[in-house]
């Protein structure tokens, strides 16, 4: 199994979002559904989970790079993103 690494930038959104610090962990390890960001050039790990006391989709943006994975950061997504960006293109399913 790849070495699982948090970039600076994801810290500091587990801080700031107050999100539990083995949450992108988990959820690039049990991801409901895996995308590629045409626009970012990153994929994409999705899980439906508990965050800020309702159940969200969250996601993760990752590289994967040789023996190991980078995870760059975290968020909530809103109830229309993941169609909106799915329907445009953008994210295509992995």
């Amino acid at each position: 199994m790849k070495k699982i690494e948090y970039t600076e930038h994801l810290k500091i959104r587990i801080q700031l979002r107050h999100i539990l610090k083995d949450l992108p962990k988990e959820i690039y390890l049990t991801a409901d559904e895996r995308y590629y960001d045409s626009s970012t050039q990153h994929r994409i790990a999705l899980k439906k989970t508990e965050y800020m006391g309702k159940n969200r989709d969250m996601i993760i943006c990752y590289e994967e790079v040789e023996d190991r994975v980078e995870i760059i950061t975290i968020h909530p997504l809103k109830a229309y993103q993941k169609m909106q960006r799915i329907e445009s293109g953008r994210w295509e399913k992995i």
